[in-house]
């Protein structure tokens, strides 16, 4: 039979204590969701996804699963880091589908929020996205811009089956041009 003594309880609850210790710091140095996304790196650990080509070559959009949550990414090919995209990715939505315009102005991309599919238009210089069919009656799906972000192309169910549809976004949209580069880049 095994004596307890104070000596040897205060051994075993320091073991206990020093290993639970290390797991805590652990877990505390191990990076969160938004160091991993703005990390800079094109290709993760994670799954990359349904990449989009901007019409200069310059911008990369595709669809990753870092952070756990499937988020749109926009890396920078010349500069080789990601590009910041507030309030394009929501929590607890999935997006899906991502098309960029000729200079990355424009991202119109799919999202789906308690089974319910959005199409969004993103505008990088106002940081703004713009539901395109909330006046649609029928189901959406893959949209693809055209250069100067004027015409969105996508599928709807309008008729009961799957059709090609065009958005006309209307004369008065500010175009995608290729002389016309974001601020704070360099053409």
């Amino acid at each position: 039979m095994k004596k307890f003594s104070i000596k040897s309880l205060l051994q075993r609850c320091w073991r206990w204590s020093f290993s639970l210790g290390l797991i805590v710091l652990t877990i505390a140095c191990t990076p969160s969701g938004d160091a991993i996304i703005s990390s800079g790196a094109l290709n993760s650990r994670y799954t990359e996804e349904q990449p989009a080509l901007s019409g200069n070559g310059r911008y990369l959009a595709y669809v990753s699963n870092r952070a756990e949550s499937r988020s749109i990414l926009l890396y920078d090919l010349q500069l080789q880091q990601l590009v910041p995209l507030p309030r394009l990715n929501q929590r607890q939505t999935i997006v899906e589908n991502p098309s960029i315009s000729y200079t990355g102005r424009y991202i119109v991309y799919m999202t789906s929020n308690r089974g319910t599919q959005i199409m969004v238009l993103y505008d990088r210089i106002t940081h703004t996205p713009q539901i395109l069919n909330q006046w649609y009656q029928g189901l959406v799906r893959n949209p693809s811009i055209s250069p100067d972000g004027r015409f969105i192309a996508f599928e709807g169910s309008l008729r009961g089956q799957w059709d090609i549809e065009v958005l006309d976004r209307g004369t008065n949209v500010e175009l995608d041009l290729p002389d016309s580069p974001l601020p704070g880049t360099s053409p």
